[in-house]
């Protein structure tokens, strides 16, 4: 393939793409590299999960607590969130597995819940599990699974959705998001599916689904133009027969790894095709996505720089870049919610819009402030009386710890430097950090770490 094309590849299904890596996938064909990401792939996390992940408390129990009490238990709920943003993020930054943690991170935003709706740690948690397992699988068998989750069932009010008194919300959704989108379905087919869903529920004992035949509507119903005696199960078998679901979940992937859009003719014609085998192979996500990476679409340099990087994909992939060693990962946890990206916690049911809403002039403001301090943490190393000042300092909690985090990291500019010692600067440094050619005319004569630092301050290091 050649530097350019590995570092491309890497980039687009991972969060970075180091030297080393990029000359050995340099001398793989297309299909080769394609080959290798995809066979890498992880179905749980490494990073061990907090203590209380299986600690569930029943929610009738949570409803006779006194005021204290109930007090007492919303602050350890609000800290175990906290806790769970850094678990997650702590797989995101240590993962062997880039394109597992992107994958899990695309569903997370495609199936969307929040700790805010769902006010259950270890159901997110839950529920992170289980995108993961399934994050190349099936899209079918995912989706099934989704909708029984635990936490959707909260997130969506299928636990309030029974036989008389149905509940529209999951079935709208799940229609308009998750398979058809919108402008394929009636409003009376929405209607008839909620009916069909009536009967799912949470065992409170567990929190794990459970079915109740009582509040399950067992009439007749028609949806997309079929009638039966249907259960949601299956609804969701004839949503899965439908092309637009294919087509639908297909486009959602070309615009994660591809392009804004198709732009011209040839590649409408791949994303059809790339759609039409996800349909035939029983929409098996490793297969649309092996097309995906294999369209000349995808390899088209005008493609590439075209997509800004999530908040995620700049904290994290920074940090993987230049090796960044961290004692707390809360806090830039933290900051992915400054710039717009809370872990476990999506805007709304549609997630987060991503694409050119990434960037305002508050968000552009925090990511350059980010990776200043990250390129000059050496430079502001602190003394032991100063990091006494700072923990004794009344400002809130939060912002203490992020600065204690920022100064407690460990960036080492010459080791990262080594691998390019022999090699042509600033030509071999701009082609491992940019997407395309840089915008401005900062590194043209810079050398060493004076140099990285103006190709991260580069407008093109917020693309991808």
């Amino acid at each position: 393939m050649g530097e350019e094309e590995a570092r491309h590849l890497l980039n687009r299904t991972g969060f970075e793409a180091h030297l080393d890596e990029i000359d050995e996938y340099a001398k793989l064909t297309r299909r080769e590299s394609v080959e290798r990401v995809l066979g890498n792939v992880r179905h749980a996390p490494r990073a061990p999960a907090p203590e209380w992940v299986n600690q569930w408390q029943n929610p009738r129990r949570i409803r006779q607590m006194g005021d204290e009490e109930r007090k007492l238990f919303q602050r350890e709920q609000i800290e175990r969130g906290l806790e769970l943003k850094a678990w997650w993020l702590t797989e995101l930054l240590t993962t062997g597995s880039p394109l597992t943690e992107r994958m899990t991170l695309f569903w997370h935003n495609h199936f969307t819940s929040s700790l805010q709706k769902v006010r259950s740690p270890q159901l997110m948690y839950r529920q992170n599990l289980l995108l993961r397992r399934h994050a190349l699988g099936s899209f079918a068998e995912l989706l099934h699974a989704t909708s029984k989750d635990p936490a959707m069932l909260v997130y969506l009010d299928s636990v309030s959705n029974r036989r008389g008194q149905p509940n529209e919300n999951f079935a709208r959704e799940v229609m308009e998001l998750f398979t058809l989108g919108e402008g394929n379905y009636s409003e009376h087919d929405i209607k008839e599916a909620a009916r069909a869903f009536t009967g799912w529920s949470l065992d409170p004992e567990t929190g794990e689904y459970l079915f109740r035949p009582r509040a399950h509507d067992e009439g007749v119903k028609t949806v997309l133009g079929r009638s039966g005696d249907f259960r949601g199960e299956d609804v969701i078998g004839i949503l899965l027969e439908r092309p637009e679901t294919a087509r639908f979940v297909t486009a959602k992937l070309w615009r994660e790894f591809v392009s804004p859009a198709p732009a011209t003719e040839r590649e409408k014609r791949e994303l059809e095709r790339a759609a039409r085998l996800f349909r035939e192979t029983g929409y098996s996500i490793r297969a649309v996505l092996r097309e995906l990476l294999m369209s000349e679409a995808f390899w088209a340099p005008a493609n590439r720089g075209v997509l800004v990087k999530s908040p995620v994909e700049l904290v994290v992939g920074t940090m993987r870049q230049f090796e960044v060693d961290f004692s707390d990962p809360l806090p830039f946890a933290l900051l992915l919610r400054q710039l717009g990206q809370d872990l476990f916690s999506p805007p709304n049911v549609k997630g987060w819009p991503g694409g050119e809403a990434w960037i305002s002039s508050q968000t552009l403001l925090a990511r350059k402030q980010f990776l200043e301090r990250l390129m000059r943490v050496d430079e502001a190393r602190m003394t032991p009386a100063a990091m006494e000042r700072v923990a004794a300092d009344p400002m809130k909690p939060m912002a203490r710890r992020f600065l204690r985090a920022m100064m407690d990291i460990k960036f080492s500019a010459r080791e990262w430097l080594r691998p390019f010692q022999g090699r042509e600067l600033p030509a071999s440094m701009q082609m491992v950090l940019l997407a395309a050619a840089p915008a401005g005319e900062g590194a043209q004569s810079a050398q060493g770490i004076d140099l990285v630092r103006a190709l991260v301050s580069d407008p093109v290091y917020q693309l991808k």
